[in-house]
């Protein structure tokens, strides 16, 4: 086992750190094969009565995945290695959402991305309060994974397609608003509550819970559910230009900075996926657009503009977000055939 993931049995708990702090928790490859082989094994250990997830460090559960090194295959044409990666780590997501024991995850400053996907499936979801949870994979030109459409599908009114095409960031108090988080329990605490669920007492989170801060979406959901309930990323953009209060600037400025094509596909996803979808459907539709990704998006430009270069000035395919064709969004969303995403039980 390598050290970026820590994996061990504690009293009654399947225990699970990921520990690589100065990497803000990054999933590689490895860290996810590793921890869904960890699941599969306790799945039927009877001294395992829970799995509790956290992480090293106090900046990060786990900032999202490991897009260095899918940047340097996707460039030396190497696609199936990110194929693969993503097909594995939904397989993982979709094992901890469907486990059959608790799964507990403490969530403490950024979420992002395929953090998400390790803690906001778990059954006993904890923010503290420092946590940021957000989606920002438009951002580099890729849609909100790892189950992360399935999450904002969930999500009130009209924030799966705001959170998902803005990469608004989350404070606890949201994220437990948004359906990304179920409880508030001070950072102070954790070690004391991780403590009685090693024991096998889950019930030990409600004796913890305290008030969440206060959240700020509620507030702005009805120009959220007027602005963000366009059938398209155009219908949006044009709603918000027609707008000149200060919510709709913040919003289209956020627009401005991702990828246009992206963003265009996640509304779609939203729409397709209706308000309560499957999981493993909201999974195996993600995989449609990442499988093509970096081929045929603007993921690897994404990429280089925020990670490799750093210009923070991409060169996206389509200058406009408000003038995506919706055949482009189609050819991205179009169903795999034999490449389609399956899952191991």
């Amino acid at each position: 086992m390598s050290d970026d993931i820590l994996i061990r049995i504690e009293g009654r708990a399947g225990r699970v750190t990921l520990n690589r702090p100065a990497a803000l928790n990054a999933l590689t490859y490895p860290m996810c094969l590793a921890l869904d082989a960890a699941l599969i094994g306790w799945r039927d250990d009877p001294s395992v009565d829970l799995v509790v997830i956290d992480a090293a460090g106090d900046r990060a559960f786990c900032a999202g995945g490991d897009i260095a090194e899918l940047y340097a295959k996707g460039r030396a044409g190497e696609y199936h290695f990110g194929q693969d990666f993503w097909r594995d780590e939904y397989r993982m997501n979709a094992r901890i959402a469907e486990f059959p024991k608790p799964v507990v995850s403490l969530m403490q400053g950024f979420t992002m991305g395929g953090g998400v996907g390790v803690s906001c499936h778990a059954s006993h979801r904890i923010v503290g309060e420092t946590a940021q949870v957000a989606m920002p994979e438009c951002g580099i030109g890729l849609v909100p994974d790892v189950g992360g459409s399935f999450l904002l599908a969930l999500a009130p009114g009209r924030l799966g397609e705001y959170l998902g095409t803005t990469g608004t960031r989350m404070g606890p108090g949201d994220a437990i608003f948004a359906g990304f988080a179920d409880t508030f329990v001070p950072q102070a605490d954790w070690p004391a509550l991780i403590a009685e669920l090693c024991t096998g007492d889950v019930a030990a989170i409600e004796r913890f819970a305290r008030p969440a801060p206060d959240a700020g979406l509620p507030a702005l959901l009805p120009q959220i559910d007027r602005h963000f309930g366009g059938e398209t990323l155009g219908d949006i953009v044009r709603s918000l230009r027609a707008d000149d209060s200060p919510f709709a600037a913040g919003a289209l400025k956020a627009l401005a900075r991702v990828s246009p094509l992206a963003a265009a596909c996640t509304v779609e996803m939203q729409h397709r996926l209706g308000e309560a979808p499957p999981l493993r459907r909201a999974l195996e539709m993600e995989y449609r657009f990442t499988f093509r990704a970096q081929e045929h998006s603007d993921f690897l430009e994404g990429i280089r503009a925020a990670i490799i270069d750093k210009d923070r000035s991409p060169r996206w395919r389509h200058d406009d977000p408000a003038a995506v064709p919706p055949v482009d969004v189609s050819r991205m969303l179009m169903p795999l055939g034999p490449q389609t995403l399956t899952f191991t039980e």
